[in-house]
């Protein structure tokens, strides 16, 4: 019987799906009894992944491939599977810890009814990081000062983690932040630090919750799944705790802090994640999509309208005014006759024979016949000609470009962007995915624009789309994100790769097998 799983905070559910996703001899070893997401759009796209997940492995309906090729509505597959879709909706909660309309009581007595008679379980989640990431402490300190940072409500989201540990205590639990978290500080004390303690003694922590708990108010031993120094030696370094996702087949550069708790009655140790020899780049994970073009915005758009705006770049003031040196003119103006009007902009299902070079089985699903949210953004024709140029500078030179990089005339007339070209902060504003290279990490900063995300092939011209930012998260090409695009973006953005997700359930199965 599979090992039952509790997420929390749980966003379009990566981490759940790494630990639904194992196997051994065929079986599931973890089942996601309750997952709670209080995002509207996150959670429509985490119940629809759990009634996916009603279905054994290759009988899941086709109805479900209608849906996401639009044939159906959403309402309509779960209509016909009606079952199923209570499951789901059981399973798969809209609800904020700690919000309004649900007390932690009634929180408490979902978990009991949702693990049943079971006592072999794990706990796992990652509270919201926003406050923590350095960009985030950053707008925050920006906006209101230090004092507004210290009263913003994201300090006590991971205290509603802390108190389901010391309530219900899991054998195992696994938390993820990101890894500003490691330099945070909150009344002159490092959070991170705080934190630790806490997880390690959470009843001591919760003092009040002390009364309600079931059984001893046991400890918590805290274990580093890719520790590089002080966890093979006895001792560990707060840095031991930042799993470096490249490192492990996840084609993104992503850094996060995983935190794998044990209690302290079980003597099992764990294993650690295991290095892969070659990591993966972008162009075998995303190289195999339909090739898209960008759209024009605040302009009428076609295909012939969009390719004349890009090789117009020739004739701009930028390009022959002598701010660029003879080589990238000469690039620049090369690439631009390659750009047709041969390519459209995808869409929510885009028909097609898809199959990436790395991780096939893992993304691939034969049942599927194209992809989904796959679909471009439109762009203003300033930013079309700074894409390519940027594009084009990084299969010149091996790099993406810096502000510095670009024709002052291609600059855009932010206050922001002269403080960068001082300052050297953010001085990356329009950043290419390098070809041959794993991405950078992908944030929910992608929902806004695709500056930070530019797609290596100049002859496309543009952003990446859904579809691709979710294959760098490595989330499997039937997984589909539900909501506004701009909201798809954000759910991928903050998720935590399936991928990696999968290889820590391996080591959790170990520890409680």
């Amino acid at each position: 019987m599979p090992l039952p799983i509790i997420d929390l905070f749980a966003g379009p559910g990566g981490l759940g799906e790494g630990f639904s996703a194992l196997r051994q001899n065929g079986e599931p070893v973890f089942k996601i009894k309750l997952s709670i997401e209080k995002d509207e759009h996150a959670h429509q796209t985490l119940q629809l992944r759990a009634f996916f997940r009603q279905f054994p492995d290759g009988s899941v309906p086709d109805e479900y491939y209608d849906y996401l090729m639009g044939a159906i509505s959403r309402e309509e597959l779960f209509k016909r599977y009606p079952e199923e879709a209570e499951k789901a909706s059981l399973e798969a909660w809209h609800a904020e810890l700690g919000g309004k309309g649900f007390s932690d009581k009634l929180i408490d007595e979902s978990i009991c009814v949702a693990l049943g008679n079971r006592t072999n379980w794990a706990l796992i989640g990652g509270p919201p990081c926003q406050a923590y990431s350095l960009v985030g402490r950053s707008r925050v300190i920006g906006a209101g000062g230090q004092a507004a940072y210290e009263l913003a409500p994201q300090h006590d989201l991971y205290k509603h983690y802390l108190r389901i540990l010391a309530i219900h205590q899991p054998p195992v639990f696994v938390m993820e932040n990101v890894k500003g978290l490691l330099s945070a500080e909150l009344k002159k004390e490092l959070i991170f630090v705080r934190i630790l303690k806490d997880l390690e003694h959470p009843l001591g922590a919760i003092r009040w919750a002390g009364a309600a708990a079931n059984g001893e108010p046991l400890e918590y031993r805290l274990v580093p799944v890719a520790p590089e120094t002080g966890a093979l030696v006895g001792y560990v370094d707060p840095e031991d705790y930042v799993v470096r996702a490249e490192d492990f087949g996840i084609p993104q550069a992503r850094h996060r802090i995983i935190i794998l708790g044990v209690r302290s009655d079980i003597k099992s140790k764990p294993e650690f994640l295991k290095p892969m020899k070659a990591r993966v780049n972008i162009e075998e994970i995303i190289g195999d999509l339909p090739r898209l073009r960008s759209g024009l915005s605040k302009e009428a758009d076609s295909a012939e309208a969009w390719r004349d705006v890009v090789q117009g770049l020739t004739t701009a003031k930028w390009f022959g005014n002598g701010e660029l040196t003879s080589e990238m003119r000469e690039a620049l103006a090369s690439a631009s006759k390659r750009v047709g009007a041969s390519l459209d902009r995808g869409g929510s299902f885009v028909l097609g024979n898809i199959r990436p070079e790395r991780h096939a089985t893992w993304f691939h699903d034969k049942k599927l016949k194209g992809v989904c949210n796959h679909e471009t953004r439109g762009h203003i024709r300033e930013d079309l000609h700074r894409y390519f140029f940027a594009a084009v500078f990084a299969r010149k030179h091996g790099r993406s470009p810096l502000l510095e990089d670009l024709p002052k005339s291609l600059l855009p007339k932010h206050q922001n962007v002269s403080e960068a070209l001082k300052e050297t902060k953010f001085n990356d504003r329009f950043r290419v995915q390098m070809a041959g290279r794993p991405a950078t990490t992908l944030v929910s900063h992608i929902s806004k624009d695709g500056h930070y995300y530019i797609h290596y092939d100049p002859a496309q011209c543009r952003s990446l789309t859904v579809r691709e930012a979710a294959r760098i998260q490595t989330f499997p090409d039937n997984y589909f994100f539900e909501g506004p695009r701009t909201q798809q973006y954000q759910q991928v953005g903050n998720a935590v790769p399936p991928l990696l997700a999968h290889q820590i359930a391996d080591i959790v199965a170990g520890l409680m097998q």
